[in-house]
């Protein structure tokens, strides 16, 4: 970056969570920048919508407080004093089997007691100690790994519900190097997952991390970043071209008015893959590349937010919610007990039920129209809650194009970030499609990209400073 450049603001592509760090951490290093985002309103898929007592988290649901960084970040950025930790009663994790909720084991005495899984496959655990690891290169989809070192059940009622919850994935289509890389690192360190576990647990003087959330919910995180940045957001600006020249990037964008560009010293894209694939590029020849990142499958998912009065649901609903293997043929992911996660969810006397259709697993389901999937949603829910009644108030969000799935073979597509990278200067990449699905996993890349940006510009120190 020459000393004529770095007078330039940076450009920031994208106004979701990695957007909006990145923005933030520079603007309070010293930084200028200037953050386009497509949309109206600043945060992406994380958003939460407050109506007559119920709060709909139609995203992401709570944010894993497990690093240090994400702690100091929530309390730099003044939200500190407004985090609601989950509530203690709600650590109960169901897992769907013959039909019936089981709540996943959490001790070693549980583990043994479970009906969850069967002594056969209890007593199997006692050989993954001796299990060959793979080799450090090779590629296997999570249901290969899972199998070979834990057995079929583990992967049919541990496993697949969690890829589900979390990718809304396929057990047999996403990569355990790529899509969880701990589980991979855990065999490549240690030869197994137990033993692995057991010693990071040991080093670190026991499980760390704490959920939470906001009183309305996540979107509070976009809006205080939105509010701290001011002028340098400019929500409803669709950027349709970067530049490279000699001196500078220039980036040409439109805001309801006539076609616009100007320069910028460096260029920051924090945007999903396919949004990335369709931006257009000159000047950076290797850029040609990110139209491969339309083959990224993303699948469809639908949140419905469904609330009921308590007296309506038999079950307990105490803790966090139920995930549904797929060998047990319903027609949802998972349902989240939302208003005993969080409060402040429900009206007094009622209960919110967030529910999940669609995903690798039943793509169909999610087009379906509003009656449809009322109906499925209400079956879904009689079924395994002993839900009666219709629901008292009903809010659905569709996303067409929800999570990146981390495939078999995507190297391939982090090769792509990395070619383009090393032959564009001053060109930065991050987001959910290359640094990790989870919010927390985009606080980070936000906070990587900024710190690259600000190693280019001169010996800047970021920092948490309040």
């Amino acid at each position: 970056m020459s000393p004529t450049t770095a007078a330039l603001p940076v450009a920031i592509l994208g106004g979701g969570i990695t957007g909006l760090t990145a923005a933030w951490h520079l603007q309070r290093a010293g930084v200028p920048v200037v953050v386009f985002e497509t949309a109206p309103v600043a945060g992406g898929v994380v958003t939460s919508a407050r109506a007559d007592g119920w709060l709909h988290e139609a995203g992401p649901n709570s944010l894993l407080e497990g690093s240090a960084d994400v702690a100091a970040f929530i309390d730099a950025v003044g939200l500190g004093p407004h985090r609601l930790y989950a509530a203690a009663s709600a650590k109960s994790r169901y897992v769907v089997r013959a039909g019936r909720l089981i709540a996943m084991p959490t001790s070693p005495f549980s583990f043994l007691r479970t009906p969850l899984f069967s002594l056969r496959a209890k007593l199997g655990l006692l050989g993954e100690p001796f299990r060959a690891r793979s080799p450090a290169d090779a590629e296997e989809s999570v249901a290969e790994f899972v199998e070979r070192r834990l057995g079929p059940e583990f992967l049919d009622y541990a496993v697949n519900p969690f890829v589900g919850g979390v990718y809304a994935g396929d057990r047999r289509q996403l990569s355990v190097r790529h899509a969880f890389p701990k589980l991979h690192a855990l065999e490549q360190e240690h030869g197994s997952l137990l033993l692995g576990a057991l010693k990071r647990r040991n080093a670190s003087g026991g499980p760390k991390g704490r959920i939470f959330s906001f009183p309305d919910g996540l979107a509070e995180l976009p809006r205080a970043l939105a509010h701290s940045l001011g002028g340098s957001l400019r929500l409803s600006h669709r950027v349709d071209s970067v530049r490279r020249t000699d001196g500078a990037w220039e980036i040409a964008f439109e805001s309801g008015g006539p076609r616009r560009a100007e320069p910028f010293s460096a260029v920051v894209c924090a945007l999903p893959a396919d949004a990335l694939a369709k931006l257009e590029f000159s000047g950076v020849p290797a850029a040609a590349q990110f139209s491969a990142l339309r083959e990224i499958e993303h699948p469809p998912v639908v949140s419905v937010l469904a609330g009921f009065r308590r007296a309506d649901v038999a079950h307990p609903l105490d803790g966090f919610g139920v995930l549904v293997p797929e060998v047990e043929r319903r027609r949802v992911l998972g349902v989240l007990f939302s208003s005993s996660l969080f409060p402040g969810r429900a009206p007094e006397g009622h209960v919110a039920l967030t529910t999940f259709v669609g995903g690798v697993r039943s793509p169909a389901l999610a087009a379906l129209d509003d009656d449809g999937l009322r109906q499925l949603v209400r079956e879904e829910l009689g079924a395994l809650l002993g839900v009666r009644g219709e629901p008292v108030h009903y809010r659905v969000r569709c996303w067409p194009r929800a999570i990146p799935q981390y495939a078999l073979g995507y190297a391939r597509f982090k090769k792509i970030f990395a070619d383009v990278e090393a032959a564009a200067p001053d060109l930065f990449i991050g987001g959910n499609a290359r640094d990790g699905i989870s919010l927390a996993h985009c606080i980070e890349s936000g906070r990587r990209l900024a710190s690259e940006v600000a190693t280019r510009v001169g010996p800047i120190e970021l920092a948490f400073r309040s």
